[in-house]
């Protein structure tokens, strides 16, 4: 594992198993900001500005964190040219999965690294849903799962049962693209593949 860290722009304990899964250390701090959708705003455009606004927030909020970078992510579910945020109750993630069922939709998941310089990367990745019966949609809710999460799922959660197709980035779904992710950590001279060498001095 690097020793050095950054700072994870988030509360999201989903981020933080995915930054520790490759090994960077990390101290997440909550970035609360306004994620209300601009009028006539795409997706992608959403997701790349709360990312950066994520990150900026914090990096105004702790100036002086050791130099730090700071990495901000958002995803955002797209369902037919609609932005599906956080259902706020059980009535609007029970119509979240049913525009959901039967039916492929777009997850875009930005990460912003702010260290000397300001870098985003965008991942997109579409997602097809079964059929979910009504039934079903009320037991999923009734899981407390959908609560709090993008689209009203959680594909790493009982939610992966609804799941027929994905294509993308699995990691991206779940909040934190790790190829992206990690090509920004290196542009900033965290490796997280280090190349051994043996006692030679040769590498291996």
């Amino acid at each position: 594992m690097t020793e050095r860290k950054i700072i994870l722009a988030s509360a999201s304990p989903r981020r933080r198993a995915l930054l520790e899964q490759i090994g960077v250390a990390h101290e997440a701090v909550r970035a609360d900001i306004d994620e209300t959708p601009r009028q006539g705003e795409r997706a992608r455009d959403y997701a790349l500005r709360l990312s950066r606004a994520k990150a900026r927030a914090v990096l105004e909020r702790l100036p002086a964190a050791g130099g730090w970078p700071v990495l901000g992510a958002d995803t955002v579910v797209e369902s037919g040219g609609e932005i599906l945020t956080k259902p706020r109750d059980q009535g609007e993630g029970m119509a979240m999965l049913e525009k959901l069922s039967g039916k492929c939709h777009h997850v875009y998941t930005a990460v912003t690294l702010l260290g000397e310089r300001e870098h985003s990367r965008l991942s997109e990745t579409r997602v097809t849903f079964r059929d979910i019966a009504p039934g079903e949609r009320l037991a999923y809710w009734r899981s407390g799962e959908p609560r709090g999460k993008a689209g009203g799922y959680a594909i790493q959660g009982l939610g992966a049962v609804f799941v027929r197709h994905i294509e993308g980035s699995y990691s991206g779904v779940m909040g934190l693209p790790l190829f992206e992710t990690a090509e920004l950590l290196e542009r900033c001279g965290i490796r997280l593949m280090a190349i051994p060498h043996d006692n030679f001095g040769y590498e291996l």
